[in-house]
């Protein structure tokens, strides 16, 4: 075990953790990064699942909220080998009969493609779009006063509301079913109040950069950030379990890319005296954890063959339906229930980058919501949904790999019942995670911050939890701040 002092330890090597060391690191700090794995990433790693040659994300895939990132757009990852890729078409909505919904280019292209819609459309998204480069950065922060309040009052009017609502805006199936699809990603009822906020700046970030993967898969973003850690003097050690904070090396501050679960289990026993300790450790054990995932990595003989070219032509695909379809799937999935035509989110990233597979092969990535904890095996009930919407695809299947959420949880453990953002992301805990308060990663303990996706702005790979998290441990560790701002362009 390495016993030197340190200025700072993370404990985590997620984008998060890393961000956040990085933060430290420039700012001058001797730090070191603390992973209880083999390998480093945390949700952005990447391994063969299925067969030799063919490389699949185990997290996340699609990276829309990386390529816009404010912190990674201040870092010279490109430098470092991390090179995005862009499919033609950001994403996909297949309806029954063979007709498709994309979300491409600017508003205007994919308003032209919604008929009478398209005025809808624009309205909605003209002004986020718009205004993005001067609300970045409060929406992608914890809650505080915005520094362009009338901008964040137009999208907050917009975005607190029911994503079932915004639909209404819509008249054809084409812009609901599109509409839906993105919202569900806030894996939680359509009907819940700020469902709308995870459709908008999914949305908002494909008009303005794309939705692109990195080259090589998930693990290079997690590489890069590592790599350019390491060029500012961090250290890095793997196959460091910490189960205690006994097993921390000396540090002024200690920094955790973990979730309220696993947070209590190190320091717990730190939160057990005083009033103040008392209160910050009866909201940890109160944190939400929403619903989780059961996950497929495919090993294919082709292309999946969907029936309308523009899903061919996409990284990623929504397969539900109609809005109607995923409105009823996704309140049935959080009532506890295995809708048999649930919401699939698809990527299909050999179609552009051929590191994945072998020559002619090709990889697919997917995943539906459970309840969480459930292990009920749903690989037909995805298949189904593919095959629905491609006929054959079956047919090309080589090898298949698949991970309920007990085995997600046992992959990374911040991913608690296979819940992939870290807790449930609802009007009870869009700011307030993981504990209500104005610096909400800052524990009730000096110099114990948090800096996973427990906090704002929550889950998806963007490094900005960290950012935050540093600058924090920055300012009340050792009275520095962050010398430049972020900006986002």
């Amino acid at each position: 075990m390495n016993m030197r002092d340190y200025d700072a330890v993370v404990v985590g090597s997620g984008p998060n953790g890393l961000s956040a060391a990085i933060v430290l690191a420039r700012a001058g700090l001797s730090v070191i990064v603390l992973e209880a794995r083999p390998t480093i990433g945390g949700g952005a790693s990447s391994a063969e699942l299925t067969l030799p040659g063919f490389v699949h994300d185990i997290g996340s895939a699609i990276h829309p909220l990386a390529a816009g990132s404010p912190l990674f757009q201040s870092l010279p990852l490109a430098e470092h080998g991390l090179e995005f890729i862009y499919p033609p078409i950001s994403a996909a909505h297949p309806f029954d009969g063979g007709r498709a919904a994309t979300l491409i280019g600017s508003v205007e292209e994919t308003a032209r493609t919604l008929g009478v819609d398209e005025v809808a459309y624009r309205t909605l998204f003209e002004p986020v779009v718009r205004h993005w480069p001067t609300m970045a950065a409060d929406i992608l922060g914890p809650l505080r006063f915005p520094k362009h309040p009338l901008d964040m009052a137009q999208f907050g009017l917009d975005a607190l509301l029911p994503s079932t609502v915004v639909a209404n805006r819509f008249k054809t199936t084409e812009a609901r079913g599109l509409w839906a699809g993105m919202a569900a990603h806030a894996i939680q009822p359509l009907t819940n109040l700020t469902t709308a906020a995870i459709a908008l700046v999914l949305m908002t970030a494909g008009h303005l950069r794309g939705w692109p993967m990195p080259k090589g898969g998930s693990q290079s973003i997690a590489n890069a950030l590592a790599s350019y850690f390491k060029s500012l003097g961090g250290e890095i050690e793997v196959d460091r379990p910490v189960r205690s904070l006994h097993d921390l090396p000396k540090a002024r501050v200690a920094l955790f890319d973990l979730t309220p679960k696993q947070l209590l289990s190190i320091v717990g026993d730190r939160f057990s005296s005083g009033l103040g300790n008392w209160i910050y450790r009866r909201q940890l054990e109160h944190y939400r954890y929403g619903p989780g995932i059961f996950k497929i990595d495919w090993a294919l003989d082709g292309p999946i063959p969907f029936t309308n070219p523009d899903c061919r032509r996409a990284g990623t695909v929504h397969l539900g339906g109609t809005l109607e379809e995923i409105v009823e799937a996704e309140q049935r999935t959080f009532d506890g229930q295995h809708p048999d035509r649930p919401y699939v989110l698809l990527a299909q990233q050999s179609l552009f980058d051929p590191t994945r597979a072998p020559a002619g092969k090709h990889t697919a990535w997917a995943y539906c919501h459970v309840p969480n904890g459930s292990t009920i095996d749903c690989t037909d009930r995805i298949e189904k949904q593919v095959e629905r919407f491609a006929p054959g695809f079956r047919d090309r299947i080589l090898a298949r790999h698949t991970m309920n959420t007990a085995q997600v949880e046992a992959w990374n453990p911040n991913y608690v019942g296979g819940d992939i953002n870290g807790g449930i992301i609802d009007i009870g805990q869009l700011y307030t995670r993981p504990t209500l308060g104005l610096t909400p990663y800052q524990t009730s303990e000096p110099g114990i911050f948090i800096c996973s996706s427990a906090t704002p702005p929550g889950g998806g790979v963007h490094g900005m939890c960290g950012y935050h998290a540093a600058r924090v441990a920055l300012r009340e560790g050792f009275g520095k701040s962050v010398p430049v701002e972020l900006t986002h362009g």
